[in-house]
């Protein structure tokens, strides 16, 4: 529970860290750049569809320049190039890229007024002809006759800032949507340089193509649909071509709810049948179809020059604009470093007519808040549960989860939180993983330096999950304690010099204490050919008991299966003897000032003890107490042993020697077993003969067994010396 606990204020820090981003209270300008960054990725999938909305530039590229002369062209030019568009390809919309603020400097209409100013003006009939041709030459008068009565919207600039030197308004706007009534947080400019009002009047479109919304790294990501200058909302150069492709369709503004009319609440721009999604600014997000040239292109020259195919234009929504790079329209966007500005109205052109307008919701921030308390809470839950390389697939699958959602929203139009949350998945996993490593780790350094040696792995990785339940303290509980000890060691160490008899041990104790350790068994110290061992610490083990009987089956089996290659070396053939008591005992740091060791201490143990001794008075590899008998599954069958009281204690003690599952014993087995029982009844009921002649039967049929031969020998003894009336059958043992 405390590291869980631990784990969740690691991660509610970096939550709060994370959170302030988001609310913009403590920008991270790199978790920005991330977040554009996986904006732009989503952009450039595969997956935009083609435009199928009839839009095409007509490009000002340097084909146009060569043949027609640099810009800028005379306005008789360009004059040519409008009708040449409606008249001959019958197009739907033009949209000028570019705006005029100043007369045609190259009209002859202007050197004419010169020379009237001058002598030449003053020579006779020349005032008369002048006035009689000043109509026909004058270029912006031809260019006005062209733009009238046509779907011609004129392009302007805003101007963010003035200078201290400079007019705020050059030329004029093209006309208002309608007045500011609402509480909307419009971009505001302080000026603007627009047309001539001999140009503009004629077309009585107009629309800004400047970019205030340009992001920090300079790319256009999003673009204002209108702006709001002295009270008066205008429109964009896309907008207003959008609108006059529609013939004129009204604009207005979608709140939800509808009363309230402010930024927080702004849904779209309703221009006439469609809902084009907007932000807070009234800017879209430009829905990029793909790269250069995603749209069809012509040279203006080929117009001019009528060598276009017809198809190509007729009904068509046309941009005049400029990729020629001496005249510099290049911008920086998503889907290229240098992509012309002409293909971004464009492309946002196609998208208000095709619905392709992604939306980023009002509650982005707010969902993006939502998402990091979620992942933090789903880490800071889970991550103490699981392995490293288990808490990297956790943080792997968050991310995933995060991308595939953005991915999945991203497609059915909305715009989704992406880089943030999982720059702050990575983050907080790194985070929880430098936790475990320099505080987690070290405690589990600790208790592996603590009890490595004696405790199985295992339990180690056990301890470390759970420190709070482990304690060097002294405490007492039910546990289950066993001794081990080599029978005949003085003969055998006699027989074999010190490194023989150095080797043999070392390849005795290591399966002896892999079988201890297989079932949570801990070493409390080896004792030269001997073994101590103790269950149910320092983790507590509800099957002590059975764990400890099962280790000790396996020890004897390990021994058996040593024999044949201590034999092949030279070496004497080992059997050990095993006690095994259960109950209540103290375990813990125990010793002196000078030496600590983690052991137990009890009545079981010392029980214990005796009972490995008595394995030889018995002749059977391992005795266990009657509280560890009790401790055992019913199934397990048992050959009673005795009723014994060993020296030092002074209530008597029923010992067993533990058999197995009673369901893998042999019919014989269960056969003897019984025999054994009804000999002991009569043993004890003071039926020497019948005890004795069921003895007698099984020492014939399993000679090799001394604990027969020991009844028959006690049965005798008894018969000459008979117990007292009141005697138990229990036999009381003097030594140790």
């Amino acid at each position: 529970m405390q590291r869980s606990i631990v784990r969740l204020a690691i991660g509610a820090a970096v939550f709060t860290l994370f959170a302030l981003h988001s609310a913009g209270q403590l920008r991270w300008r790199l978790l920005d750049r991330i977040e554009t960054f996986t904006y732009d990725a989503r952009m450039r999938l595969p997956a935009q569809a083609q435009s199928q909305a009839p839009i095409v530039i007509v490009d000002l590229d340097e084909k146009s320049l060569a043949a027609e002369g640099q810009w800028p062209w005379p306005r008789d030019l360009l004059a040519d190039l409008v009708d040449r568009l409606f008249d001959d390809y019958n197009i739907r919309v033009l949209g000028l890229d570019m705006t005029f603020p100043e007369p045609d400097g190259q009209s002859p209409s202007r050197l004419l007024s010169r020379l009237s100013d001058s002598a030449v003006g003053r020579l006779p009939g020349f005032a008369a002809a002048s006035a009689a041709v000043s109509a026909q030459i004058d270029h912006d008068r031809r260019f006005a006759e062209a733009l009238s009565d046509r779907a011609v919207v004129m392009g302007f600039v805003f101007k963010q800032s003035v200078k201290s030197d400079e007019a705020p308004e050059q030329g004029v706007l093209g006309p208002p949507l309608f007045a500011v009534e609402d509480a909307v947080d419009y971009v505001a400019p302080h000026g603007f340089t627009g047309n001539l009002q001999g140009l503009q009047a004629p077309s009585g479109l107009g629309g800004f193509f400047e970019n205030p919304l340009v992001d920090d790294d300079g790319v256009y990501r999003r673009v204002p649909l209108v702006q709001a200058y002295q009270g008066r909302v205008y429109p964009s150069l896309a907008l207003s071509v959008t609108r006059a492709a529609l013939g004129g369709a009204p604009v207005s503004l979608l709140f939800d709810p509808p009363a309230k009319r402010r930024s927080l609440n702004l849904e779209a721009v309703e221009l006439g049948p469609l809902e084009i999604p907007v932000d807070e600014q009234v800017a879209a997000w430009v829905p990029y179809r793909g790269g250069y040239r995603s749209f069809p292109y012509v040279s203006a020259t080929d117009v001019l020059r009528r060598s276009v195919e017809p198809g190509v234009l007729r009904d068509a929504i046309v941009l005049l604009g400029t990729t020629a790079p001496g005249l510099l329209d290049l911008r920086v966007t998503p889907v290229a470093r240098a992509f012309p500005g002409v293909e971004i109205h464009a492309n946002l052109i196609a998208g208000m007519l095709e619905g392709q307008i992604r939306k980023k919701p009002s509650y982005y921030l707010g969902l993006e808040v939502v998402e990091l308390a979620l992942i933090a809470l789903l880490i800071g839950l889970l991550f103490p549960r699981l392995s490293p390389l288990a808490g990297a697939g956790l943080a792997a699958g968050v991310a995933l989860a995060v991308v595939g959602g953005a991915l999945l929203a991203w497609q059915l139009g909305a715009i989704l939180p992406m880089g943030v949350p999982v720059v702050f998945t990575l983050f907080l996993f790194l985070a929880q993983q430098l936790f475990g490593y320099f505080v987690e780790s070290r405690g589990k350094r600790e208790i592996s330096r603590l009890f490595g040696q004696y405790v199985p792995p295992q339990l180690v990785e056990e301890m470390a999950a759970r420190p709070q339940v482990v304690s060097m303290e002294g405490d007492i509980r039910d546990m289950t304690v066993l001794f081990s000890d080599v029978r005949d060691f003085t003969s055998i160490s006699e027989r074999l010099d010190a490194r023989s008899l150095s080797d043999m041990m070392n390849q005795f104790l290591t399966p002896q204490t892999r079988c201890i350790q297989q079932y949570r068994g801990t070493i409390d110290k080896y004792m030269g050919d001997a073994i101590m061992a103790f269950w149910g610490a320092p983790l507590p083990d509800e099957s002590h008991a059975l764990n400890a009987v099962r280790a000790a089956l396996d020890m004897v089996a390990a021994v058996q299966a040593l024999n044949p290659q201590f034999e092949a070396r030279g070496w004497p053939a080992i059997r050990i003897g095993i006690g095994i008591g259960s109950g209540d005992m103290r375990v813990g740091n125990m010793g002196s000032e000078f030496r600590v060791a983690y052991t137990v201490m009890g009545d079981p143990v010392n029980l214990a003890s005796r009972l490995e001794g008595l394995t030889k008075v018995y002749g059977v590899p391992i005795i266990i107490s009657e509280i560890t008998r009790e401790a055992l599954p019913s199934d397990w069958a048992m050959r009673e042993l005795d009723c014994v009281r060993v020296k030092g204690k002074e209530r008597p003690v029923t010992i067993f020697e533990p058999l197995g599952p009673k369901e893998e014993l042999s019919s014989s087995v269960r056969e003897s077993l019984a025999r054994h029982r009804g000999a002991l009844q009569a043993y004890r009921g003071a039926r020497w003969n019948q005890a004795e002649a069921a003895w007698l039967e099984l020492a014939r049929r399993e000679p090799e067994r001394r604990l027969y031969g020991l009844y028959l020998d006690r049965v005798r003894q008894l018969r000459v010396t008979p117990p007292p009336v009141d005697w138990d059958g229990v036999f009381v043992f003097k030594t140790k």
